[in-house]
């Protein structure tokens, strides 16, 4: 059953350093549930109780909340391999906080928390990496969430632009960069209009700062980006 999907699973954070045995022994005793949803359905949505953690089998999915004015926002796109309900799985809120959407037909696999961190009855060694995967998972996690609170800081939406590209910079260490959102999400991801998102790119663009063609992005001027996320 769960054969197909271990290319996927094996690139997964939370078996690392795991083999595809090792992996297929883990979820036949952890028997997780397995769940399919067409384009544009909600996996989850904000304020619905959730007990598992999700993992990307197969498309692409956004998470996204509303804001107080209810404009959606969107946090950050799902690829295939990415989990998602790591950290309020383990909060005595269980309740998610952002939906979570198919952006095209998606397959996603769910560990209940209570097989995650329960007690096996067969002794699995497994259990222990799984766990402490888990905890590294939500460290990187947190430090990513220290992050995007540095967008929110940002006054400017050039500072935003230019903050957001040379973070995919440090990534890559290739001023050529394909950016991994579209641009609605991107402007929803920088909490700024997509028209004003364009605008700025645009300026961007004519001063010589950057240059870009449809998802790609050349940064010809990475003194001038580090110059306006401090304006």
């Amino acid at each position: 059953m769960y054969e197909k999907y271990l290319d996927t699973l094996l690139k997964t954070p939370l078996f690392y350093n795991m083999d595809r045995k090792e992996i297929i022994e883990l979820l036949n005793c952890i028997n997780p549930k397995i769940s399919s949803y067409s384009k544009n359905s909600y996996i989850t949505v904000a304020g619905f109780e959730f007990k598992s953690v999700g993992i990307l089998l197969k498309g692409e999915a956004t998470v996204s909340k509303e804001d107080a004015a209810g404009n959606r926002v969107v946090m950050t796109v799902l690829k295939q391999g990415d989990i998602f309900g790591e950290i309020v799985v383990f909060s005595s809120h269980s309740k998610w906080p952002a939906t979570v959407q198919a952006q095209e037909h998606c397959e996603v696999l769910f560990l209940e928390r209570g097989k995650i961190i329960g007690e096996c009855g067969k002794l699995c060694c497994w259990h222990r990496k799984l766990v402490l995967n888990m905890l590294a998972i939500l460290s990187e996690k947190a430090l990513l969430l220290s992050k995007k609170v540095d967008y929110l800081t940002i006054k400017s939406i050039r500072g935003k632009i230019s903050a957001y590209l040379l973070e995919q910079f440090k990534m890559t260490r290739n001023k050529h960069i394909k950016l991994p959102l579209n641009r609605n999400e991107l402007a929803d991801f920088l909490n700024v209009t997509r028209p004003s998102l364009s605008r700025e790119m645009c300026k961007m663009r004519d001063e010589g700062i950057i240059d870009f063609y449809l998802s790609t992005v050349k940064i010809l001027d990475i003194d001038e980006l580090k110059a306006a996320t401090q304006r």
